[in-house]
């Protein structure tokens, strides 16, 4: 069960992962041993499954984001596979999400710019296996993106 100082702990982790130990245990109120024993703790039990540096797409010149909605021509379990280890190969596919619906996927995908994601899209998506259709809708802003948050103890 995750508490209060826990709940502090995951709330400081996700504004800066790079926070010293002596920092965390200051800003939650624990000793630096007391506080690196509960990270651990969250760490082995799987609430915090890794840290990640978050990269600004537009400072390494890929200005276009595009959520494509994608429906196969089915749903077997091997299609399902085939299509997920394909898009996996592509690296300006920043996320896969299977979902329920009309559509059977969404994708994340950055392009330098709308030629780029043009060819991305004639090379790349339309090569994908199983699809039936395709729908992109460019972001015009990110208005924000964030974990979720801690539940209240």
């Amino acid at each position: 069960m995750i508490d209060r100082i826990d709940r502090t702990i995951l709330v400081q982790l996700q504004e800066n992962a790079r926070i010293s130990n002596v920092d965390l245990a200051n800003a939650v109120g624990l000793s630096p041993s007391a506080c690196l024993r509960r990270v651990g703790l969250l760490e082995k039990s799987g609430v915090i499954d890794g840290y990640r540096a978050q990269l600004n797409a537009s400072k390494l010149d890929h200005e276009v984001l595009v959520l494509v909605q994608i429906t196969l021509n089915g749903q077997s379990s091997e299609m399902l596979a085939e299509f997920e280890a394909a898009v996996a190969k592509i690296p300006e596919i920043l996320a896969c999400f299977l979902i329920a619906g009309e559509n059977d996927y969404i994708l994340r995908v950055a392009a330098r710019d709308v030629a780029g994601f043009g060819d991305l899209h004639a090379v790349h998506l339309s090569a994908l296996p199983h699809v039936l259709r395709m729908e992109s809708n460019f972001v015009m802003r990110e208005v924000f993106t964030r974990s979720l948050a801690p539940p209240e103890a």
